[in-house]
C-alpha cells in the first residue's frame, strides 16, 4: 500500500468524524469510520510484510480507494444539513478522481507508454494533496466560524428563550391584573348601573313633578277658562226655560187667539240657545279632555294635530294662571295665526308642553319687569305694557312657532346655559329648571327639529321652533 494514500484515507476519516461529530449524530458511522481506519492499518501492516513478493500493494490501495468513496458519501448526506462538510466535499472528490484515475490509468497502459506520462501523474497526485489538505484547512476554518454563528445563534434563541418566558410570565401577571380590573370594573358598572337606574327613575319623578307643577300653574286658567263657557250654558237655559213658558201660554190659548208666528220665533230662539249651550259645552269638554291629556305620559305616537288651537288655548289657559296668582297683573297677549296651516304630524301631548312652558316663562318674565317697572316709578316704568305673542306660519322647510314677549330677557353669558337641566334663573323654590331643557329635548330629539332663544337683557325674549316638513 502507498503509505501517503493510507495517511491521508486515516486523516479523512478521523477528521470526518469530527466534523460530523458521529460520535453522538451518528454512532453507526462512528464506528464504521473507527473500524475502516483500524482495517487499514491492518492491511498496511500485511501489505508491509508481503512488500517483497509484491502481491497486496494494488489491494490495499484500492481499498483505501473505497473506503475514501464511502466517506465522500457520507459526508455528501451530513452535508445537507451541516454546510461546512460541502467545503470538505470539495476537498475529497477530486483527490479522490485523482488517485483513481492515476491508479487506473498505471493499470490499465503498458509500462512503455506510462511511463513518459508519468511525471505528469505524480504532479497531479502531489497537487492532489496539496488542494485535499488546503481546501481541508479552508474547511476548517469554515467549520469554526459555522460553529461560532451556531453558539452565537444557539445563545440568542436562549436570550429569546428568557425573555419568551420572562414575557410569558409579565403577560400572566398582566392577565391576572386585568382579570382583577375587569372584576373591578364589572363591580363599577353594575354599581354605575344603579345609579343610573336611581338617576332615572329621579329624573322621571322631577319629569312628571314638572309636569304636575305646570298643571297645577293652569288651575286658575282652567277654571277660569271653563267658567266662561259654563256661564253661557248657564244664560242661555234660563232665557230657554223663559222661552219654553212663553210656548206653553201661548200653547194653552185657543186656537183662534194662537198667533203663529210667535210660536215660531219662540222655537227659532229655542234652538239658537241648546246650539249655543252645545256649542260652549264642547268648549268646557274640550278644557277638560286637553288637560287630562296633558297630565297623562305621552304615548310618542304622532298624530296630525292643529298647532293654531293648540297655541290659542295654551296661551289663554297660561295666561289666566297667572292672573289668578297675581290679580294685578295684566297683560295683552296676541296669537298671530297662519289660516293656511295644515294638521302637522306631532305628539300633541309634547307639543303641548312645550308651548305651555314657553307661553309661563314669557307671562313669567312681563310679570317680573312690569312689578320692577312700578317700583322705579317713573314714566316710562308706567307706560310700560306687558305684551306676549305667538306666531305659526308655514315655511318651505317646516311649521314655524314663534312665541315672543317684551319681558326681562335673558343676559348674554346665561343664553347657552338655558337648555342646560337644572338651569333657571327664577328664585329658589320658584322653578325646577327642567321646562326648557325638557322642551328643547322635545322639540330636537322628539321631532327632529330646532328650538333656538333670542333675547336682549331688559328688552325681551324670543323662541322659535321649527318643526321640519314630513
Amino acid at each position: 500500500m502507498n503509505f501517503p494514500v493510507l495517511g491521508v484515507t486515516l486523516f479523512l476519516l478521523f477528521q470526518v468524524r469530527t466534523f460530523l461529530n458521529t460520535r453522538e449524530r451518528k454512532p453507526t458511522w462512528d464506528r464504521w469510520l473507527t473500524w475502516s481506519a483500524y482495517g487499514l492499518i491492518g492491511l498496511f501492516v500485511l501489505d508491509q510484510i508481503g512488500e517483497a513478493n509484491g502481491k497486496f500493494e494494488i489491494r490495499a490501495t484500492w481499498v483505501a480507494y473505497v473506503v475514501i468513496a464511502i466517506v465522500i458519501y457520507l459526508t455528501y448526506i451530513g452535508s445537507r444539513r451541516y454546510p461546512p462538510a460541502r467545503t470538505l466535499l470539495l476537498a475529497m472528490v477530486p483527490f479522490w478522481l485523482v488517485l483513481v484515475t492515476s491508479s487506473l490509468v498505471k493499470l490499465v497502459l503498458p509500462t512503455s507508454v506510462f511511463n513518459p506520462y508519468s511525471n505528469f501523474f505524480e504532479s497531479a497526485v502531489g497537487f492532489g494533496y496539496v488542494w485535499v489538505f488546503s481546501i481541508f484547512f479552508f474547511a476548517s476554518r469554515q467549520r469554526k466560524t459555522y460553529r461560532k454563528e451556531v453558539e452565537e445563534r444557539k445563545e440568542k434563541e436562549e436570550q429569546e428563550r428568557r425573555e419568551r418566558h420572562l414575557l410569558e410570565e409579565l403577560v400572566q401577571e398582566r392577565t391576572q391584573e386585568l382579570t382583577q380590573q375587569k372584576a373591578e370594573l364589572s363591580r363599577q358598572k353594575e354599581e354605575l348601573q344603579m345609579a343610573l337606574n336611581e338617576l332615572r327613575a329621579a329624573q322621571d319623578q322631577l319629569v312628571q313633578r314638572e309636569k304636575l307643577a305646570s298643571l297645577g300653574e293652569l288651575t286658575a286658567g282652567i277654571a277660569h277658562e271653563i267658567q266662561n263657557p259654563l256661564n253661557f250654558v248657564n244664560n242661555f237655559s234660563e232665557v230657554s226655560v223663559d222661552l219654553l213658558e212663553e210656548l206653553r201660554e201661548e200653547r194653552t190659548r185657543p186656537a183662534p187667539q194662537r198667533d203663529a208666528e210667535l210660536e215660531e220665533e219662540l222655537l227659532s230662539d229655542l234652538v239658537q240657545n241648546l246650539s249655543k249651550i252645545q256649542h260652549h259645552g264642547q268648549r268646557a269638554s274640550g278644557i277638560v279632555r286637553s288637560m287630562l291629556q296633558h297630565s297623562r305620559s305621552s304615548t310618542g305616537q304622532r298624530e296630525p294635530t292643529d298647532l293654531n288651537a293648540l297655541a290659542e288655548e295654551y296661551l289663554r289657559l297660561s295666561y289666566h294662571g297667572l292672573r289668578a296668582k297675581d290679580k294685578s297683573f295684566n297683560a295683552s297677549f296676541e296669537a298671530e295665526l297662519d289660516p293656511s296651516l295644515p294638521p302637522v304630524s306631532v305628539v300633541g301631548q309634547d307639543i303641548g308642553r312645550v308651548l305651555l312652558n314657553l307661553f309661563n316663562n314669557a307671562f313669567y318674565a312681563v310679570q317680573q319687569r312690569q312689578q320692577a317697572e312700578r317700583e322705579k316709578d317713573t314714566l316710562v316704568g308706567l307706560a310700560y305694557r306687558p305684551f306676549v305673542k305667538v306666531t305659526t306660519r308655514q315655511t318651505p322647510i317646516g311649521v314655524e312657532i314663534i312665541v315672543a314677549d317684551n319681558g326681562t330677557g335673558v343676559p348674554d353669558e346665561l343664553q347657552q346655559k338655558i337648555f342646560q337641566p337644572f338651569f333657571t334663573t327664577k328664585p329658589s323654590g320658584s322653578g325646577t329648571g327642567l321646562g326648557l331643557s325638557l322642551s328643547y329635548e322635545i322639540i330636537t330629539k322628539g321631532h327632529n327639529g330646532t328650538m333656538q332663544v333670542d333675547s336682549i337683557e331688559g328688552k325681551g325674549t324670543t323662541f322659535t321652533i321649527l318643526l321640519p316638513a314630513v
